[in-house]
């Protein structure tokens, strides 16, 4: 008996599912307060900043062995930091190691050189002076010397003319060669000596002073990271900033999904994270052309923007750079106004429209829009108070005009 009551029941229920799908889902547009705004968060940053760089020649490795506190006030001339440099203590160690080896290949090489030049002078000296005894033999009478030896002295003479200009050319190419030879060493003991000067140069660039009065802010690595006690540097790299306190903003980051409409000049208030009593009204001064990931490890992208921080606010609340703030850009804030949620509008081209329910018919309405938010829209033209704008596009029934729709506030 149960069982016949429950299939009597089926063709009763579905028919009652199929009109309720049938029927739209409704909003009765109403005037009343617009605003529509979007929150970002961001850091309170200084327009104008002294860079502290790693002390140091460009690209040379550093650790940081002790520093002030991050946002820790510093006075001009004061140590914000102290580095050591082990491997430019080992560089210039093996410099001097090479500028040493290289003076005692110089006089190695100069004392060579004096050799070699001597024993060609002695050679040289030599075979001048036969060649003095060839030239008195060569010019003899027959009379005064026997055939043969005039022939011998001849033959002695040209031998000897011969290992002359060899000899001479040995001592040209000698000469031309150690020159050469020397000029490598000497270019050489340059390098090292260069290297040596750089590496106590280096040395000498372990302590990183403020330049002037400020407040220490700590620059983030790629990794989103603050230098720390042992961390690994590079001389030349940003290690942190004495900022401005003069001038002041935050930059603020809106996810994309959500930055529609967001120009230059919006209304923004901000307010320190966890403290929305120390809030204070500002302006977009400047909008992203487009948005960005953050973070390699999520897609999400976000649109950045800054806005101006009066400085006698940061003075009284003791506002630092950076602390994180929340910012609320507010798109448009008037006392009455009408608006339709944004997934009951069509669009085509540059024209927007809706479908109103009226007399039981749905009717096609095209709006003049104003400022599209994130999840609603504001209406100039179109509708009236008291319209029924279909939210889904579904098709009324007769019988929907009499059901109470759904309200929305703006």
């Amino acid at each position: 008996m149960r069982r016949l009551a429950c299939f009597l029941l089926l063709p009763w229920l579905a028919g009652c599912g199929s009109g309720e799908r049938d029927r739209p889902v409704l909003e009765r547009v109403h005037a009343g307060p617009l605003e529509f705004s979007v929150q970002g968060e961001g850091e309170l940053r200084s327009v104008r900043a002294t860079p502290l760089l790693v002390p140091g020649r460009q690209w040379t490795p550093r650790q940081l062995n002790w520093m002030l506190p991050d946002g820790s006030p510093v006075t001009k001339g004061e140590l914000v930091a102290r580095f050591s440099a082990e491997q430019s203590r080992q560089d210039l160690a093996q410099a001097q190691i090479d500028l040493e080896r290289n003076l005692l290949a110089r006089a190695t090489k100069q004392a060579e050189l004096d050799d070699k030049r001597g024993q060609l002078g002695v050679d040289l000296s030599q075979v001048a002076g036969q060649l003095v005894i060839a030239h008195r033999y060569a010019n003899a009478g027959e009379l005064a010397v026997a055939r043969n030896d005039i022939l011998d002295a001849v033959q002695d003479e040209r031998y000897l003319d011969v290992r002359q200009q060899i000899l001479q050319s040995r001592e040209r190419q000698s000469a031309q060669r150690g020159k050469a030879e020397m000029a490598v060493l000497d270019a050489q003991h340059s390098t090292y000596d260069t290297v040596a000067a750089q590496k106590r140069g280096d040395l000498d660039a372990l302590e990183l002073r403020a330049p002037h009065d400020g407040v220490l802010v700590l620059e983030k690595d790629w990794s989103d990271q603050v230098p720390h006690v042992g961390s690994s540097l590079w001389a030349g790299n940003s290690f942190a900033s004495l900022p401005d306190m003069s001038a002041l903003e935050v930059q603020l980051a809106v996810p994309q999904i959500e930055a529609q409409g967001i120009q230059v000049g919006d209304a923004v208030e901000l307010h320190p994270w966890g403290l929305p009593a120390q809030a204070v009204a500002a302006r977009l001064t400047w909008v992203a052309s487009a948005a960005q990931p953050r973070s390699r490890d999520n897609p999400v992208k976000y649109l950045s923007m800054k806005a101006g921080v009066p400085a006698d606010v940061a003075r009284r609340y003791g506002w630092m750079p950076g602390q994180r703030f929340v910012g609320k850009v507010v798109l448009l804030r008037v006392d009455k106004g009408l608006s339709v949620p944004n997934v009951a509008l069509s669009s085509s081209g540059d024209d927007a429209s809706v479908q109103v329910l009226a007399d039981g018919k749905l009717q096609r309405r095209t709006l003049r829009i104003g400022v599209r938010g994130a999840t609603r829209s504001q209406v100039l033209d179109g509708l009236r108070e008291g319209d029924q704008v279909v939210l889904d596009g579904g098709k009324a029934a007769p019988a929907a005009a009499s059901a109470s729709p759904a309200g929305a506030a703006p």
